[in-house]
């Protein structure tokens, strides 16, 4: 999981995991948007994001979605 700091940042889209759009409820609207446009299922996706912590959560969807967004803190 790369998780950068927010001088580190590429051209993709960026979410600020200390900001509003760093909320859990916010991750799981961008992946189950992001699971429609890469016909990707996302219930197994939801299930693993949420079965433990934030920090989970977001390794997650990391892995699932880390090619298209960087998340930093």
């Amino acid at each position: 999981m790369t998780i950068r700091s927010k001088h580190q940042m590429r051209g993709k889209m960026q979410i600020n995991l200390s900001g509003p759009e760093g909320n859990a409820f916010v991750l799981l609207g961008y992946a189950r948007k992001l699971c429609k446009q890469l016909n990707k299922k996302f219930e197994p996706i939801m299930n693993e994001m949420t079965k433990g912590d934030y920090e989970n959560l977001i390794k997650v969807f990391d892995r699932e979605f880390g090619e298209y967004i960087d998340l930093y803190r």
